[in-house]
C-alpha cells in the first residue's frame, strides 16, 4: 500500500512505489563515447579532436559538427564509438612492433621518389 501526500494543492500524490525517472544528466552519462576526427580545409589526413557522448552516431555526428567546427575549420567529420576502438598497449611497443624491425624492404630508403610526386 502506498503513502499519499496532498503537499503542494497537487491533490493526492503517491510518495512510495511511484515511478522514478531518471534525470537527463543520469542518461547523458549513459550515452556511448564518440570520438572526433576533422579534416580541415588545408589538412590531408583527419585529426583527432576531442570526444563527446552522444545516443547515436547520428547524434554523435551532428553534435561533432555544433561543436568543433563552430568557425568553419573543417571539411570532414568522422564519428566512431569509442567502444569499436581497438589500440595497441604503450607498454607492449616493443614486442609489438619488432616483428617489422627486421623488413628493412619496408623502408622507403631503398628507393628513388620523384621531385614531381606530391604528399610522400
Amino acid at each position: 500500500m502506498s503513502e499519499y501526500t496532498a503537499e503542494g494543492g497537487h491533490g493526492a500524490v503517491p510518495t512510495s512505489d511511484a515511478p522514478v525517472r531518471p534525470s537527463p544528466r543520469a542518461v547523458r552519462r549513459d550515452w556511448p563515447l564518440y570520438e572526433v576526427f576533422l579534416r580541415g580545409k588545408r589538412g590531408l589526413n583527419h585529426v583527432h579532436v576531442g570526444s563527446l557522448h552522444a545516443a547515436d552516431p547520428r547524434m554523435a555526428l551532428h553534435h561533432a559538427r555544433d561543436l568543433y567546427t563552430r568557425r568553419n575549420e573543417g571539411v570532414s567529420i568522422w564519428v566512431v564509438a569509442a567502444a569499436d576502438i581497438t589500440a595497441s598497449s604503450p607498454d607492449e611497443k616493443d614486442p609489438f612492433f619488432a616483428p617489422s624491425g627486421d623488413k628493412v624492404y619496408r623502408h622507403p630508403t631503398f628507393y628513388d621518389i620523384p621531385d614531381d610526386v606530391p604528399h610522400m
